[in-house]
């Protein structure tokens, strides 16, 4: 959820100038398609792992901002250079510098990882990764104006209770790729959709939420699944034989959520519906002006698609998962997408299972044709891993294989021993 610019994996590209006012659609579409994506080799990525913060000592409570604040102050130098944030509800996210190549990315962030662990377990911290917040109900713990204004927006729309979990209690492990050799990019869109439901089944981590059992493996999913799909749904349009421009379309019909009536002025949540279209054409002033290019850069920081193309491809469906597993499966997604012979397979293996999303989320690897798939994807990215991630890799192939998730094994550890007790041997670093 974090509106920091940190895993750019390319430069911004010159365009107009902040302040520009845009004079109609057709000037914000043209802006959109210029620079959403960059031609670019494959190979950089940049990773981005949330966690929930919970207190050892009192896992049903929630740790303040302030207590937040003063153990990041305090964290040492982080050998990988990832920068740490703080979401709405207190999870703790690292976000990495793009690294030539999936694994230096992995074992940059592996060794942040084990930085920021320890330094929050000196305060008496436990940073959980799962995909949803098991226990606590949700709660904004951080004050910023983006997130309060966006809380109100949400309230107003109808989608309040979905909109507070999703900004509150759900954490992710996010992939950065590049987008590729422009002649690429709608096959390599096309299979990052694609490949959503069948990694979505093989990284569900989060079968409760707020203190209960939803009856879905990624609860994270069915959030997000709840929220309005103009600002949330997948991007592809009808064809998907333009990307960039499924992806301008997307933005100018996606509604306004926040606007600065001046650069110096807090934002304030819109009430009505008024697609960005609408504003840039004159139907609408908000503010009593038209929008300019800060405006159209804000509203796109605000739209959370599933794939969102930020020069490069923001890979955002997966759950967050244990120290134990994320090294696997984030090395099975870029393989799968930067490959070309893996991603040939997970195209053809994916292809009955491409819109599965809701199935995923909800069963998972009990669904035969999902199950399926990701045995197939498992196991051609498992033949091309390195000897780091041998021992990862075969723990994911395995668990694939049985038809297991995160989940099953995090459902277990509540069923024996309670969700506060469940929470806090994984917070203490009980795998």
């Amino acid at each position: 959820m974090t509106n920091t610019i940190v895993s750019d994996l390319r430069e911004t590209p010159p365009g107009p100038a902040p302040d520009t006012v845009l004079t109609s659609a057709n000037d914000a579409a043209s802006y959109i398609t210029a620079k959403c994506l960059t031609d670019a080799p494959v190979g950089r990525v940049g990773l981005e792992i949330e966690a929930h913060c919970f207190d050892t000592a009192e896992p049903r409570r929630r740790p303040s901002w302030d207590e937040l604040t003063a153990v990041v102050a305090g964290v040492p130098a982080l050998p990988g250079g990832s920068l740490i944030t703080l979401e709405p509800g207190g999870a703790v996210e690292l976000s990495g510098p793009p690294l030539d190549g999936v694994l230096p990315a992995i074992q940059a962030m592996a060794d942040d990882r084990a930085v920021l662990r320890n330094a929050f377990a000196e305060a008496g911290l436990g940073l959980v990764l799962l995909g949803a917040d098991p226990l606590r109900p949700a709660k904004r713990v951080n004050p910023g104006d983006r997130y309060r204004a966006m809380e109100e927006f949400f309230a107003a729309s109808q989608s309040g209770p979905a909109a507070a979990a999703m900004m509150t209690s759900t954490a992710s492990v996010q992939v950065n790729l590049e987008a590729g050799p422009q002649a690429e990019w709608t096959r390599r869109i096309e299979l990052a959709h694609a490949l959503g439901p069948t990694m979505i089944a093989i990284a569900a981590n989060s079968p409760l939420l707020g203190g209960k059992f939803t009856g879905w493996r990624s609860s994270r999913q069915w959030v997000w699944s709840q929220l309005d799909s103009a600002r949330c749904g997948p991007i592809l349009g009808l064809s998907g034989e333009d990307p960039a421009s499924d992806w301008a379309r997307y933005a100018l019909k996606a509604p306004v959520m926040l606007v600065h009536p001046t650069p110096e002025e807090d934002a304030v949540p819109m009430s009505d519906w008024v697609p960005f279209a609408d504003w840039a054409n004159g139907r609408i002033l908000l503010g009593d002006r038209r929008p300019t290019v800060a405006d159209l850069d804000y509203h796109l920081t605000t739209l959370f698609p599933p794939v969102r193309p930020r020069r490069f491809l923001e890979i955002r469906y997966l759950d967050s998962v244990p120290d134990a597993d994320w090294p696997a499966l984030v090395f099975t997604l870029a393989t799968l997408l930067d490959d070309p012979v893996a991603a040939d397979t997970a195209a053809e293996a994916t292809e009955p299972v491409a819109t599965a999303w809701d199935r995923a989320a909800q069963i998972g690897l009990g669904d035969r044709l999902l199950a399926e798939a990701a045995v197939r994807c498992v196991q051609a990215a498992a033949e091309r891993a390195p000897a780091e991630l041998q021992e990862s890799m075969q723990r994911l192939v395995r668990s694939v294989e049985l038809g297991r998730c995160p989940a099953d094994d995090f459902s277990d550890r509540v069923v024996r021993n309670g969700i506060a007790a469940a929470v806090t041997e994984v917070a203490q670093g009980e795998q």
